[in-house]
């Protein structure tokens, strides 16, 4: 696929929720964190949905089915039905049922996301490496999964059963910090067997497939808070992308995104779906955006002006992925972010 190196963050003059029908967004760093809402999240989904947006929730996570996401993003304030809702597990699931025959055993590394996923798609789950899978599929699994279902995972490949993967995230956002994901966990069974699984989830292709298949979206903006996953995604979809920065992704990794990495829209929270975007103008040698004008110097980016930390961090944006070109800015923003308070 060969796209157009993106330079600096598009501006909008209509407000995202008009200017694109169907909003896919994450949830984890975006709609809520260790079950509680981000700010602004609810207010803000509301107001795009009843101004006729269609809102579907894209989520890496595996471990819940789409009712019980629907469920807790309603008791959230979020009405939600599970046809809104759709995961990895779902993605996986389809890309298993369409390598193995129907009704098939598959053994599970996960939760009950991944065994309602598969039953749906008419396969079998199963939990050992002596019930005879044809295939393995591991997907998050909270944070008591059993170490023993790893050694299940590693017994049933050992004798050459394929092997599945819901997403690779090797962090998850929760109440109390950043938590391994199920890419670390993969990694526990990649290490101990030496073999490689067909992953589903974002920024992989099989995940954008079940996206689109699920919501018939026409002008789709991916709504995230990773850039290794939901912006990659986008750009591997070749779709429009919002970053916000409530999740994982800070400042510094921001400047330093290569072309994949680089989103559309860059706003502070779900806030940003309901206005326009500001322009980036070239200034000279730097760029401006709302007070602030970001240049590449020497070693460093430089930042001088005043106004909201977002528009600054915007024309940073500009100044290093300008300079970087179709690689990583290696240019030192710290100073810059410090100034902006990020």
């Amino acid at each position: 696929m060969s796209q157009t190196v993106r330079t600096r963050p598009a501006g909008s003059g209509q407000s995202l929720n008009e200017a694109y029908d169907t909003a896919l967004l994450d949830l984890d760093g975006v709609v809520y964190a260790g079950g509680s809402a981000i700010a602004h999240a609810v207010e803000s989904l509301g107001t795009a949905r009843s101004g006729g947006m269609h809102l579907a929730y894209v989520t890496n996570n595996a471990l819940r089915t789409p009712d019980a996401v629907a469920a807790h993003l309603t008791d959230l304030g979020v009405p939600a039905e599970a046809s809104d809702v759709i995961t990895s597990a779902q993605a996986v699931a389809r890309l298993i049922s369409e390598q193995v025959p129907a009704g098939a055993r598959v053994l599970v590394v996960g939760g009950e996301g991944l065994r309602v996923a598969l039953s749906e798609r008419g396969l079998e789950p199963v939990e050992s490496a002596e019930d005879e899978p044809v295939a393995v599929v591991q997907g998050y699994g909270g944070p008591d999964l059993a170490w023993g279902r790893f050694a299940e995972a590693c017994y049933a490949i050992a004798r050459g059963v394929p092997w599945f993967a819901s997403n690779t995230d090797l962090t998850i956002p929760s109440a109390r910090g950043i938590a391994p994901g199920n890419g670390a966990a993969v990694e526990v069974v990649r290490i101990a067997t030496g073999a490689e699984p067909q992953v589903a989830g974002k920024p992989l292709p099989p995940m954008h497939r079940e996206t689109i298949l699920r919501t018939g979206a026409e002008r789709p903006l991916v709504v995230g808070d990773r850039l290794d996953t939901d912006i990659e995604g986008a750009f591997n979809g070749d779709v429009d992308s919002l970053l916000v920065l409530t999740g994982v992704t800070d400042g510094a990794q921001l400047l330093a995104a290569p072309p994949q990495h680089r989103p559309t829209y860059v706003d502070a929270d779900l806030r940003g779906l309901l206005t326009g975007q500001p322009e980036v103008e070239e200034a000279g040698e730097g760029f401006c955006c709302g007070g602030w004008t970001a240049r590449a110097g020497g070693e460093r980016l430089e930042l001088e002006g005043d106004g909201e930390a977002i528009d600054g961090l915007r024309a940073l944006c500009a100044a290093a992925w300008t300079a970087a070109g179709d690689g990583k800015c290696e240019l030192d923003g710290g100073k810059a972010l410090a100034r902006l308070g990020l």
